[in-house]
């Protein structure tokens, strides 16, 4: 069965203030398209598992035991990870604990929560 694994940022830990961020974001919002896209993910009858970090050492410490967890085909990475400027460095530490950790793994980046799926059907067949 394919395995794929979602990477994104805690809702509650991201800086909605940020003028890098979509307007009218909140954490609701992201928690209802993440929903949407793990429930897409699992329609394609893959195994589909979610890792929400804070961006810290105890978000790295949790992503690094998820990796350790299972073999992925594919890990999906959140547009809240990469794209406010200020997250550069996490988005770096993300990408390289899931290089090193599940180096057979195909990398993915979604455009929004709800795409998930999509993201990780341009890496993965099945």
């Amino acid at each position: 069965m394919t395995r794929v694994l979602f990477i994104g940022q805690t809702p509650e830990t991201v800086d909605f203030s940020d003028p890098a961020l979509p307007p009218g974001f909140d954490a609701e919002k992201i928690r209802a398209g993440i929903a949407i896209g793990m429930s897409k993910l699992r329609e394609r009858g893959w195994q589909a598992d979610e890792c929400m970090i804070s961006p810290d050492d105890a978000g790295r410490a949790t992503l690094e035991k998820q990796l350790a967890s299972t073999n992925y085909d594919c890990v999906v990475i959140g547009g809240g990870m990469r794209l406010p400027p200020k997250g550069l460095v996490m988005f770096e530490i993300v990408v390289n604990l899931v290089h090193k950790a599940a180096p057979g793994a195909a990398i993915a980046f979604n455009t929004r929560p709800e795409d998930t799926a999509e993201a990780a059907a341009r890496w993965v067949r099945g």
